[in-house]
């Protein structure tokens, strides 16, 4: 009788790494439980998510200002080197959102705010691509697509209409975030450029900010921050092309609560 599939040997699968004897009862295992396959494929999408975001910055050359200390590791490759501190990056960013229990100092708005657009623009470039399924809800089927994302968020959630911009709803997704769920609200234009909306009720600072622009890779994005809700639009545009469509969106959003 074969051994249970251990949750060890679900992420082996993620990352390719499971031994051979073990793969078909993976594989039989996955055929029975489609909701573990979805979430293991979503991981695998935010595997491919990460390298396409973060490769191009791994084979930068080292900024002159590191290069003036010796290396502590002086026998660790640049790209495990690398790679070890985006992991550390990722952990202090999901530190900072989990600890909700406690006083949250003008710091830790700061960081809880710098870790969105990196979430939002990793979802950007995970989805926007996809060709046969970008959304798991399309436009069409609108009203159960919010009402099924409100529920799952704990709050009612309204995406904004930008017709007027040239784009047109395409649908949504729900995502994991950092400690819940978030969600992808997707638009495109007619010449087929896409704009993802990423929506978290996961700011519990309860503290509004302005708008703030980043650049992650070739994704621009616009955030904000409303009370428990972070906004971040994306895309790849320019900063004044996006952020007149920024304008735009915080323009149809209600304040929470209302």
């Amino acid at each position: 009788m074969n051994a249970p599939v251990t949750e060890a040997e679900l992420h082996a699968w993620v990352d390719g790494q499971l031994p051979p004897a073990r793969r078909a009862a993976v594989d039989a295992y996955l055929s029975q439980h489609p909701a573990e396959a979805a979430r293991l494929q979503a991981y695998r999408a935010h595997n491919a998510g990460l390298r396409a975001l973060f490769n191009p910055v791994l084979d930068e050359p080292v900024p002159r200002a590191l290069q003036r200390r010796p290396l502590q590791l002086p026998h660790w490759p640049l790209r495990m080197a690398a790679m070890l501190a985006l992991t550390l990056a990722g952990g202090a960013a999901g530190w900072w959102l989990h600890d909700a229990t406690q006083p949250q100092t003008d710091e830790r708005v700061q960081q809880a705010a710098l870790a969105l657009p990196a979430r939002a623009a990793l979802a950007h470039a995970v989805y926007t691509p996809e060709v046969r399924h970008p959304v798991e809800v399309g436009a069409d089927q609108q009203a159960h697509l919010v009402a099924w994302l409100s529920k799952r968020l704990g709050a009612q959630l309204n995406p904004p209409q930008l017709t007027a911009q040239g784009y047109t709803l395409e649908g949504g997704r729900l995502l994991p975030g950092q400690s819940g769920p978030v969600a992808q609200f997707m638009y495109r234009d007619g010449g087929g450029a896409r704009l993802t909306l990423y929506v978290s009720t996961e700011q519990k600072q309860h503290r509004d900010t302005a708008f703030r622009f980043a650049q992650e890779g070739e994704v621009s994005v616009f955030y904000w921050l409303d009370g428990q809700f972070g906004y971040a639009l994306s895309g790849n545009l320019d900063k004044a092309a996006l952020g007149t469509l920024a304008n735009a969106v915080y323009a149809q959003l209600e304040p929470p609560g209302e």
